[in-house]
């Protein structure tokens, strides 16, 4: 036999003595009245601090299960803030607006000087006019990316917008001028103002609307396929429509 072996029975062979002898202690102690007395105590400590032990495991329980929790809140924490950092790097230049802009128009002063004229002491005192220029709303993502694919072919996203935003200006650019006094008007916007006046039918009253020359007046775009083809996804978007009549097109704002 190895010594190990007989190392560990002989440990084994003792343990056993040891518990014997504090069995026969604690029967001795029994039969004691006063002792038994202290034995009772301590095994009602023993069941209160075993109460105590269930709780505290219950609350250690409790505690995992909101660190758990916890992690899981962490974990969408940081998905929330990639997504914010993302979205802070990727802002598209064209923001939608669901509001029109409101653009005044303040009457042009006479060139002569206001001091050198005769003023009529009758006359009321005229307050600038205001008018409210409609404007194309921008393009939102959702709606270019449900666009047919054939309708949109290689355009993309910041190019469709950016013809609305050349669009609006050549409406404000249009509206400003037909707004403004005849009397503080330059020879050659008399002309446009005149040509503005023709354009317009019984159709286009209360409309904003533009035709092809002028996109070419106040914007720098080519009036060729590819506007054609911008105008086609427009419509598509109801961000405009179409009015003919007189060899004229009439591109109206919705």
């Amino acid at each position: 036999m190895d010594s190990c072996d007989l190392g560990e029975l002989t440990q084994h062979i003792n343990n056993k003595i040891s518990c014997i002898r504090k069995m026969i202690e604690l029967r001795t102690v029994v039969n004691d009245p006063h002792k038994r007395s202290i034995l009772q105590k301590v095994a009602q400590d023993v069941l209160t601090i075993n109460m105590l032990l269930d709780q505290f495991e219950k609350h250690l329980a409790q505690q995992k299960e909101m660190l758990k929790t916890l992690k899981e809140v962490e974990e969408s924490f940081k998905e929330d803030v990639k997504e914010a950092e993302h979205l802070s790097q990727n802002i598209p230049p064209h923001m939608p607006r669901k509001t029109s802009v409101t653009a005044s128009v303040t009457e042009v002063k006479s060139e002569k000087d206001p001091d050198t004229r005769p003023v009529p002491e009758q006359e009321p005192v005229r307050k600038p006019s205001k008018c409210v220029i409609k404007e194309m709303e921008f393009v939102t993502l959702a709606e270019f990316e449900s666009i047919p694919q054939y309708m949109k072919g290689r355009m993309t996203y910041d190019q469709l917008n950016g013809v609305i935003e050349e669009i609006n200006k050549a409406v404000t650019s249009k509206y400003k001028i037909l707004h403004q006094p005849l009397k503080s008007m330059s020879n050659a916007s008399r002309k446009l103002y005149q040509r503005f006046k023709d354009e317009e039918t019984k159709g286009t009253k209360g409309l904003f609307f533009i035709v092809d020359t002028d996109i070419r007046e106040f914007t720098s775009m080519n009036v060729g396929k590819r506007f054609m083809s911008m105008l086609n996804v427009l419509r598509h978007c109801q961000r405009l429509r179409e009015l003919r009549g007189g060899g004229v097109t009439r591109y109206v704002l919705l």
